[in-house]
């Protein structure tokens, strides 16, 4: 006889909002009785031309190595890094799953009972999750109309009790930047760790890692499954000082990037070509769709865009392009975004002329 027993759980995980995915392809077949290869997923970010063949080809290769366990600081990868980066080995650690792994393990060395985190709203909704499972305490600023942030209302809300202040540039759902100007106030009048989410950074104009080297309480985290497209292989990596990284790899979860995906990433690394590609076909949807929705579009840096549907409701626009086939992400479910905000992922130039042709219908319909 099976007994349920929630008095064995930490009482702060039912403090822990639930994570909200995107919609899969498979869900919206049911849902909706459509063709799943009819179906056009933008709503979770990935990269429409899918992984490098290179990435592919070393996939398939170290196959056969599944039985084996890979280095456990997975110092092959962190010398390809160290070359992408410039940075050097010693400031370089990976992590897995995705950079969420690495937003875990930071909880996990520093994070105690009754510690706070700062987190500026809206933003991407996974931060509060190792934190609260933790112990700690989120701590929530709320952004500008545009999305910017007040460097100001963010060093007010510390106390002595904060530990963590993430960030994110590009920031998801909205797309804009950090500026330099502003991380550089925050680093310097702060005694927490200062956490900067560069999971978009392939796809905008410049990126703050070079503060790595002058502030000794900035980490950097970066992920493979956008730009590199190796969303489903689950890994990242941080740039940190280097007081931080032997604490790190003695906190974090050993072997936490199989091998399989180590091989990927590495080749990944070194496709160029399909890097550029990425980059390029982002660039000019982004630009596509921002001319083209019949509604408010925000600037993105990103690989998506941020839609304003108003005075229309964003979950009733998505669920008239999931009808048609277009999978988009309601952004309600973000913390203080509101109700009329929808994220759409660049897709390849044919997808996003449907998207843009599913918006002006549904301007009509809704």
């Amino acid at each position: 006889m099976f007994l349920s027993r929630p008095e064995l759980i930490k009482k702060e995980i039912f403090d822990i909002a639930e994570y909200v995915p995107g919609k899969s392809i498979e869900e919206i077949a049911s849902a909706y009785r459509l063709d799943p290869a009819s179906i056009i997923k933008l709503g979770s970010n990935e990269n429409p031309l899918g992984p490098s063949p290179k990435a592919v080809k070393a996939l398939v290769k170290a196959a056969p190595l599944a039985n084996i366990y890979p280095s456990a600081d997975a110092l092959e990868l962190r010398e390809a890094l160290s070359e992408y980066t410039g940075f050097p080995v010693s400031n370089l650690v990976a992590s897995g799953p995705g950079m969420d792994g690495l937003l875990d393990g930071l909880c996990r060395l520093m994070i105690e009972k009754g510690d706070e985190v700062i987190v500026p709203t809206p933003t991407f909704a996974y931060y509060e999750l190792p934190s609260r499972a933790c112990g700690g305490k989120p701590i929530f600023v709320r952004r500008n109309m545009d999305f910017s942030l007040d460097p100001e209302k963010v060093l007010q809300a510390e106390s002595s009790r904060t530990k963590i202040i993430f960030l994110c540039s590009p920031n998801n759902p909205s797309g804009n930047l950090l500026p330099e100007a502003d991380l550089g106030k925050i680093l310097e009048n702060t005694r927490a760790l200062v956490f900067v989410d560069e999971a978009y950074v392939e796809f905008a104009d410049r990126n703050l890692a070079g503060l790595v080297r002058e502030y000794d309480n900035l980490v950097v985290g970066r992920t493979f499954s956008k730009a590199f497209g190796l969303a489903g292989l689950r890994f990242g990596y941080g740039i940190m000082p280097e007081w931080l990284v032997k604490a790190y790899i003695r906190a974090a979860t050993p072997f936490s990037v199989s091998l399989p995906a180590l091989k990927a990433g590495i080749a990944a690394l070194s496709d160029t070509e399909h890097l550029r590609k990425s980059i390029e076909i982002t660039r000019e949807g982004r630009e596509y769709l921002k001319g083209g929705i019949p509604f408010k579009v925000y600037p993105s840096q990103a690989n998506f865009i941020l839609v304003d549907v108003a005075p229309l409701k964003a979950k009733k626009v998505t669920e008239n392009l999931m009808r048609k086939g277009i999978i988009v992400r309601s952004c309600d479910s973000f913390r203080e975004a509101g109700d009329t905000f929808i994220r759409v992922t660049v897709g390849t130039p044919e997808q996003n002329e449907k998207v843009v042709r599913a918006f002006e219908i549904a301007k009509k319909e809704v």
